[in-house]
């Protein structure tokens, strides 16, 4: 009997697919944390011949020289492999942290149903009944029965009272734990009165990610559109090239996601934290809802934190992490982002390899065509319409589809066409050519499916096209005969794409 109507997902998942390795390039991206556990040359040339696409430096550790040694580092194995990665400068942010402990301790034990004291004194020297809070406005930000969650949850704190003039929390530990200095601290549900960007976080941008030729700040901590307007004035008008991916990681950020999606280049689904400011149970719903939004809109978004959290020590990740990594490709996330799995564990290459092989199993599993009528059908019922780029994007990718083309390709001198490309998920690979190292980097680094070529010019671009397809003739991705889709502007327009043509190899 004939049907129609919504089916089960699934239905084109065969036993061949499941017992089968899929031979299919990788899509989505992956981000990489440099640290101790990769940041020698050899480590880094494996990383990228393994599939890592950006670099992440996190400001939140170490300082200027020491990151820059490492991108130093990375760049002579960019040299060394001929893959440019994207460079991305993560802000610390307005953390706050738990103080210093007396005598010298490294560790102090609480025990469930103490009181605890948190002082607005940094400068306190705390013991197991009395601990420095870096937050200064903690007493009047805070109300009886909230819950303070320390060193990412492992302990629980609710409140009993709070005396503003004396700079004090009385609280109860909910757990008993031992706990380390300088831990973090989350406060949910409240609105804190920190600024997003600190001068610290000024500093790197200005001091050490303008100077070293940065292609991405993520941002940390971003609760409103005003964030991003402020560290694009930061940038200057020279530096707008730098792309900014808010990181959304606390109820703020989320209620004002709207807001921030109009303004910012790109999203990061920061997890860690967001499962801190909200109920672990709802951050896969939050989730869901960032990564279609930013879908709709063009922009890239960025799946982060304890995505393969057991290979920091174990060699083969968990079934259960193998499927969180799938799911946020099946969500649609753009890229994927490993922490400590690659900074200090003990199995960075691994980590990056089977992320890499879990991406493409799950990308297998897509039927690319409902999944392009998916997207443009949302887009028409939000917007009702099409820019004309946007339009030319969307029949590139229907046409690709349609004639089974074996590439697409783009010229594109800002990005913002290959960005428009990717948005329509093709299922096949998509070359961005670009007279913009950051531009091919940034397209590389973060848009779904798409590889980057520098040249020195697009002024021949019949030439240069031909010369392309070619290329993928020579590296058997296209035999004579086959079909590649071309798209490209006619103008110097940013974002100015009209015409898309078929060419054939």
């Amino acid at each position: 009997m004939q049907t129609s109507g919504p089916e089960l997902r699934g239905g084109n998942i065969s036993l061949k697919m499941v017992l089968e390795k899929s031979m299919e390039q990788r899509q989505t991206k992956i981000f990489c944390t440099l640290g101790p556990a990769c940041w020698d040359v050899p480590t880094l040339e494996a990383l990228i011949h393994a599939g890592m696409n950006v670099a992440r430096f996190n400001f939140s550790h170490g300082d200027h020289e020491g990151h820059k040694a490492c991108l130093d580092r990375l760049r002579e194995a960019m040299k060394n492999t001929g893959k440019e990665v994207g460079v991305l400068l993560d802000t610390k942010g307005p953390e706050i942290r738990s103080g210093f402990f007396a005598d010298g301790k490294k560790k102090i034990e609480l025990t469930k149903g103490q009181t605890l004291t948190l002082t607005t004194d940094y400068s306190f020297k705390g013991d197991s009944t009395k601990l420095a809070c870096s937050y200064p406005s903690l007493p009047s930000s805070v109300k009886p029965g909230q819950s303070i969650l320390v060193a990412d949850g492992s302990l629980v704190l609710t409140v009993l009272s709070c005396d503003v003039s004396a700079g004090e929390v009385t609280t109860r530990v909910e757990n008993n734990a031992a706990i380390g200095e300088r831990k973090n601290m989350n406060l949910p549900g409240v609105v804190v009165d920190l600024p997003t960007l600190t001068e610290k976080d000024i500093s790197d941008i200005t001091e050490w990610g303008i100077p070293n030729g940065i292609d991405f700040i993520a941002a940390s901590f971003v609760r409103k559109a005003s964030d991003v307007t402020k560290i694009r004035e930061i940038l200057g008008p020279e530096n707008q090239g730098i792309k900014i991916i808010c990181k959304i990681e606390n109820q703020e950020g989320l209620e004002n996601y709207d807001e921030i999606l109009k303004v910012t280049d790109g999203i990061m689904v920061a997890r860690g934290d967001l499962g801190m400011e909200i109920p672990p149970e709802k951050v896969f719903l939050a989730q869901k809802m960032m990564i279609r939004k930013a879908n709709i809109v063009g922009k890239p978004v960025v799946t982060a934190t304890q995505m393969l959290e057991s290979m920091i020590q174990n060699p083969r990740p968990t079934r259960a992490e193998c499927s969180d990594v799938a799911n946020a490709v099946l969500d649609g996330t753009d890229a994927v982002m490993l922490s400590g799995e690659t900074a200090n564990g003990e199995y960075p290459l691994a980590a990056v390899k089977i992320m890499a092989e879990t991406c493409v199993e799950a990308e297998s599993s897509v039927d690319n065509n409902v999944l392009y009528s998916a997207i443009r059908n949302s887009t028409l019922d939000q917007f009702e319409s099409l820019t004309i780029s946007e339009s030319v994007a969307s029949s590139a990718v229907k046409t690709a589809i349609d004639i089974d083309a074996k590439a697409i390709v783009v010229c594109s001198e800002s990005g913002a066409t290959a960005c428009q490309i990717a948005k329509f998920r093709p299922f096949c690979p998509v070359t961005v050519l670009t007279t913009k190292p950051q531009v091919a980097r940034q397209c590389y680094g973060y848009m779904k499916g798409c590889e980057a070529m520098v040249l020195p010019s697009l002024d021949s671009m019949e030439s240069v096209v031909t010369d392309v397809i070619d290329g993928f003739k020579t590296k058997g991705l296209a035999k004579p005969g086959d079909a590649v889709v071309v798209v490209q502007g006619m103008n110097d327009i940013v974002g100015s794409t009209n015409t898309m043509r078929i060419q054939y190899a």
